[in-house]
Order: C-alpha cells, then structure tokens, then sequence
C-alpha cells in the first residue's frame, strides 16, 4: 500500500487531499511539520508527499515555497481541494471569546472572526487546534477545522461553513521521487533567480511570450541570503521533456543565476 506523508494531525485537510488525489487505498502517515513531510519521502520512508502550496482566499503558503527550494522530490501532481470550515467547540457562540487555528484558516475567516470580536491564536494545524481544545479544557474557547477533524475527535460543530467565501480552495502539490511521464495536459513547475538589473525578468519572461507557452502563475519570495532579491516560481502550460519547453529552458538559463525544474505533472481542474 502506498505510504503519503501530510503535515498535521488526523483530520486535517491535507489528509483529506490526499485521499482525494489518489484513486486506490493508500495509507495516510501525519507529520508535524512540512519540513518532516519532504523528508520522510526523500528518505523513502514514504512514497509521496502532499504540501499545500496556495489559497484561494489567503495566497502563497510561503514555507512551502522555501522548502520547494531544496527539496530533491520531484512535483507528480497537483489537486485543487475545497475547504469548508467549521467551528468547533464545547459551548455557545455567545460563550466564546477566543478560536484557535492554523494561520491560513484564522486568515480565510477573518470575517466571521471580526464579527463575532474572538480573539485568534495561531495553531500548528486545524486539526491539531481540535487537540488544543480538549487539552486546554476552557469554556470560553473553540477552534476552526473540518468536519472531519470535529467527528474524529468527538468535538461539537458549533457553526459550519464560516470561510469568508465559499470559493474556497487551497492548491496541493504531490511529489515523490520519481518524474511523472507525459500526459496530453501537462503543467510544469520552475524556480529561478536573476541579477537585480534592469530588464532581467523582461528578458526570461519574453522567452516564454515568442516560444508561446503559456503561464499560469508567477510568485516572488525573498532570496533569504542577499536583501530585496528574488526567487521566481512559475508554473506553465506543457511538459518538461517537450521540445518547445526544453528549447524555452536552455534559452533563460543564460538570464538566470539559479534554475531548477520542480516537475511536470498532469494539470488539475477544479472539482
């Protein structure tokens, strides 16, 4: 059976998909940080690993980003998963002043939040604020995670549904360490870095505009070793062992410092 590492306690939406993306059984093993996550897959321990790299609502998850950096696991897929939110605890709405939660769902309900004037207080998962809750055994707090998180640790649904829109969909990556062949609708993952001088983006992203390959996503995070420069992560249209792609490739190299192909993988819709 396949082994698929996710960040996280049991119920949390990594988990979720994670079962969602794979089609046969597969055994789900929770890490506690996405760091532990890359890692066990690298180390062979498991054979995939699920990381959530965007929100619909809140953007960039952005230690995903930087652990992208260095990791030697290749993307193999990616799934698109809705997030509903739940509100979790023991008593009433009116009775609570304060919600745990892990930072990017607090963010996706800031709303319901700010409403309801609770306090927030970040959380190293959802799931894992419902674990919080019981520890901490107070009447005056709840926590924001799934359904599936409340029903696994036995904990009331106090109001579901409380994101701030219900277009809500966080993006996951699959990596593993191997490649994954070519499909007939294919997206590929790179990261480089440029000189900071003038035109250095202008002259890696007209490479792609005559080749006419199309891109999907553009996001910029600091270097971390030298002050206000970058790192590009771009996601486009085609597979890494195209012609084109490849063509395309070899001529921004000359442009970049740094570049590394994350993966080509098959491009997913949204459900």
């Amino acid at each position: 059976m396949l082994k698929v590492a996710f960040q996280g306690e049991r119920g949390a939406y990594s988990e979720a998909a994670a079962t969602s993306f794979f089609k046969e059984s597969i055994e789900t093993i929770p890490y506690p940080t996405f760091y532990d996550v890359l890692e066990s897959t690298e180390n062979g321990r498991c054979n995939y690993a699920v990381l959530p790299v965007e929100n619909s609502l809140e953007g960039s998850v952005g230690e995903s980003y930087d652990l992208l950096l260095t990791t030697k696991l290749s993307a193999v897929g990616e799934i698109y998963h809705k997030i509903r939110h739940c509100l979790i605890g023991f008593q009433d709405l009116g009775k609570i002043d304060t919600v745990y939660s892990h930072p990017q769902a607090l963010g996706q309900c800031r709303k319901f939040i700010q409403d309801n004037h609770l306090k927030p207080i970040p959380a190293y998962d959802t799931a894992g604020s419902v674990k919080i809750l019981l520890e901490l055994k107070k009447d005056n707090i709840a926590c924001i995670a799934s359904r599936k998180a409340a029903e696994i640790y036995n904990v009331p649904i106090i109001r579901e549904g409380i994101e701030d829109n219900q277009n809500n969909y966080t993006r996951f990556l699959v990596l593993s360490n191997n490649k994954h062949e070519k499909t007939a609708n294919d997206k590929t993952s790179i990261i480089f870095s440029i000189k900071h001088v003038p035109g250095a983006l202008y002259n890696v992203l007209e490479k792609f505009n005559s080749s006419k390959i199309n891109l999907t996503k553009i996001e910029s995070r600091p270097t971390k070793t030298t002050p206000w420069e970058y790192n590009f992560y771009v996601d486009f249209e085609g597979h890494q062992s195209d012609k084109n792609v490849q063509d395309t490739l070899e001529k921004i190299k000359i442009h970049t410092i740094f570049l590394k192909v994350l993966g080509s993988y098959p491009r997913a819709e949204l459900s």
